[in-house]
């Protein structure tokens, strides 16, 4: 079955095609991305990927509008007779589309019809900048591919299990039932790759696994999993919550913004910028790409070093709240851009744990992965793993699985 991942975004659109035998099997036949759509500057890149591993790739230089015309190129693309890896889209079976927000209304992988449509646009409040740009991918996928089935796959998701302990805010009650206050979480779909995943490596039964799952890059989250089940996440009602983050705040006392506004005049579009834009490690030191950071640190930068410090030091609290809410914990996951590449961070987000039993072995523990590497010393009742996520993959994989 020939499944197409789309990831449409305000200006781009990112796709792989893979060919899956099942859930558990499957192959990437092509890949790129449209970017800069609505630009004069607009690309389309296209990677054909051969069976021998090496690549064949292409890329286009004409203007792209719209996602009209985006999702078109692409479709062509994968038709080419030079490039391509498909005689017509009629042997695609499926689009599988990265739906950033889908509340409470879904909790697993839908197949789209226009109720679903409606859904995801009752939620735009919620996630404003996303859910109209994976919208439209849908709505042009939907015309160009008539044969194909359409299937939404929610980042939100995943976590719809969590308790309403979890999920809600000390708030009026009226707040959630009239307007949707409360936690929803996000990167669900990278989290649950990576959960399966290492419970596999684990040697647990996924639906006896508890882990906690580290999705660290420019955005952050946590998620701790027991049972298979996602009980508590660090992303919140937005992705501002929870972890330090390249340009967010994390948790930090709201009323901030109230002392913020009665003294400094300060807006809510500059506090929401400043939360969300201008704050993090950037706020700290004046770089968010933790390659900077470290360079910065080296130097002698002492608010780097800080910058830092705060980093892993709030890193090491959710892996210790969430230790304390999961009662048992079989392993730790760390992935994303500095999940899977920063040994520096991963060593100090875990320093000085082991009388919780987690001791990351520092040899084991060098360089950057782009494989499932076990960095836990043996001694180390709890396993601490690299696992490079794959968000299309996991999409692949749910898209099958609901049209089987």
């Amino acid at each position: 079955m020939k499944i197409l991942v789309l990831n449409s975004g305000s200006s781009s659109i990112k796709f792989k095609l893979y060919e899956m035998g099942s859930a558990e099997e499957g192959k990437v036949l092509a890949s790129g991305l449209a970017e800069r759509i609505g630009e004069a500057t607009s690309t389309l890149k296209y990677k054909r990927h051969e069976p021998n591993g090496q690549e064949t790739a292409r890329s286009w230089n004409d203007p792209l509008p719209d996602h009209d015309t985006g999702l078109k190129m692409i479709i062509e693309a994968l038709a080419d007779p030079e490039a391509g890896v498909v005689a017509s889209t009629d042997e695609i079976a499926a689009a599988g589309h990265r739906v950033v927000h889908g509340g409470e209304a879904f909790s697993a992988p839908t197949v789209v019809n226009d109720d679903v449509v409606a859904a995801i646009k009752q939620h735009i409040p919620l996630a404003p900048l996303h859910n109209p740009a994976n919208l439209d991918g849908i709505r042009v996928a939907r015309q160009l591919m008539p044969k194909a089935s359409q299937v939404a796959v929610f980042d939100t998701a995943f976590h719809q299990t969590m308790p309403p302990e979890a999920y809600m805010y000390a708030m009026p009650y009226e707040l959630y039932k009239e307007q949707g206050v409360r936690k929803y979480g996000f990167h669900g779909t990278s989290h649950k790759y990576v959960a399966r995943q290492t419970a596999r490596l684990a040697g647990v039964p996924y639906d006896q696994a508890n882990l906690i799952t580290a999705h660290l890059g420019n955005g952050a989250s946590m998620a701790a999993i027991k049972n298979g089940r996602c009980i508590d996440t660090s992303l919140g009602m937005t992705p501002l919550a929870g972890l330090i983050m390249g340009t967010r705040t994390g948790d930090f006392d709201p009323a901030i913004l109230f002392y913020l506004n009665r003294q400094t005049g300060m807006t809510l579009d500059e506090m929401d910028e400043l939360v969300n834009k201008k704050s993090g490690l950037k706020g700290i030191c004046g770089h968010n790409d933790l390659r900077d950071v470290h360079k910065e640190a080296e130097a002698g930068n002492e608010r780097a070093k800080l910058a830092l410090s705060m980093l892993a030091y709030r890193n090491k609290k959710f892996f210790g709240s969430y230790f304390a809410a999961l009662g048992r914990l079989d392993a730790i996951a760390f992935t994303a851009g500095v999940g899977e590449n920063d040994d520096w961070v991963r060593a100090a987000s875990l320093a000085d744990m082991d009388h919780l039993g987690i001791v990351v072995d520092p040899k084991r523990n060098e360089g950057r992965f782009s494989e499932p590497t076990l960095i836990s010393a043996d001694s180390s009742a709890v396993q601490v793993w690299v696992v490079p996520t794959d968000e299309e993959y996991e999409i692949a994989r749910e898209t099958f699985e609901v049209l089987s």
